[in-house]
């Protein structure tokens, strides 16, 4: 995957032992594996630029894999 720009809200998902990932306009669901701390905020609209993260293993079983590039919220 080329980079990749994403509008969506920040979700807490609760599987396993939790996570953070951000749900576009299309229901698309992605699981960013370096959330930034600024951005862990249940329902915050942010803007974020993606890159394909590589995991063999996924424990979370939600979302897309996704490595945060850059990133600004939209609203706080």
């Amino acid at each position: 995957m080329k980079k990749q720009a994403i509008e969506g809200k920040v979700t807490r998902v609760a599987v396993g032992p939790g996570c953070w990932g951000i749900v576009d306009a299309q229901g698309r669901e992605w699981r960013p594996v370096n959330m930034p701390e600024q951005l862990k905020f249940e329902n915050r609209t942010v803007k974020v630029t993606v890159e394909e993260a590589d995991e063999e293993f996924d424990i979370f079983m939600w979302g897309t894999p996704v490595k945060i590039v850059a990133f600004h919220t939209v609203n706080p």
